[in-house]
């Protein structure tokens, strides 16, 4: 390694120093949810295929998960796939299952999740899951059921109108059931039919690849959540980005004067220039 990669790095590990200290100063999102974004776009850029893609973006998810753990964030939403997903091919789409198949499998037996006490859930339509997902889904979440601090939730074939639509079934039988009155509707019963039930509404999203849109995710939940919009593609979100969105949901709560254009676009080359301007 040359003296410049040694400044670099140096550099590097004293911006995310900076910010982690600035960080645990303000306040931490208890629910921090993510649209992971971009993993065939990133493919593209780098010259490999969607499912190379696919399963780089399945291994960063275990990298924001102990992000989260470190800064005191209690439960973790990610968008793995969306109803609007299913247009894909067929061969991206079992890709993709066998990618959530793999990964709740290795997570259910994982040594580190049960040190860690991370609590797995996976929300959204189940029925036309394959077996063996199912099966996976099932062991995931009876292994780690106890566990807490940290919550992930994963969220597969969901769609936030189909769980609004879902919710609104369940009541309309219970009231056709004679079990609640019309008068018994309101928010409260409605959120305790969702499959986020029990769980705290999104303080922050964060969505990556640049898009600024909602994608029908959460649409209940984050009616009061504030939302970040990355650049980074979901293979290439760094932990810089990750800390630089809570730092920005904690300057918005606390009200100060927005920070300056520049700042967000900032050179992973030469990052201590802009975190000399927090």
């Amino acid at each position: 390694m040359n003296n410049s990669d040694n400044k670099n790095n140096t550099r590097s590990s004293m911006s995310e120093k900076t910010l982690i200290e600035k960080i645990m100063n303000g306040p931490i999102p208890e629910h921090l949810c993510i649209i992971m974004d971009g993993n065939r776009r990133f493919a593209r850029l780098h010259g490999i295929s969607p499912m190379q893609g696919h399963r780089i973006g399945a291994d960063k998810l275990e990298d924001v998960l102990y992000w989260c753990k470190e800064i005191g964030i209690r439960v973790l939403t990610v968008y793995a796939f969306s109803t609007e997903n299913s247009r894909r091919s067929t061969e991206e789409i079992n890709y993709l299952m066998d990618i959530f198949e793999e990964y709740l499998k290795n997570a259910g037996d994982s040594d580190k999740v049960h040190e860690n006490r991370i609590q797995i859930q996976v929300i959204g339509c189940k029925e036309g899951l394959p077996i063996g997902l199912l099966k996976a889904i099932k062991l995931a979440e009876e292994r780690t059921k106890c566990h807490d601090p940290l919550m992930l939730n994963i969220a597969v074939n969901y769609g936030g109108r189909g769980e609004i639509v879902r919710a609104t079934r369940i009541i309309c039988k219970e009231v056709r059931d004679g079990k609640i009155s019309i008068e018994d509707i309101n928010e409260e019963l409605v959120s305790s039919k969702l499959y986020t039930a029990g769980i705290p509404d999104p303080d922050l999203v964060i969505r990556t690849s640049g898009e600024k849109r909602i994608s029908n995710f959460l649409l209940w939940q984050i009616a009061n959540s504030d939302l970040y919009f990355a650049d980074a593609y979901w293979p290439a979100f760094g932990k810089i980005d990750f800390l630089m969105a809570i730092y920005t949901y904690q300057k918005r709560k606390d009200r100060i004067d927005p920070i300056l254009d520049d700042f967000f676009h900032y050179s992973l080359t030469d990052p201590i220039l802009d975190i000399n301007k927090l």
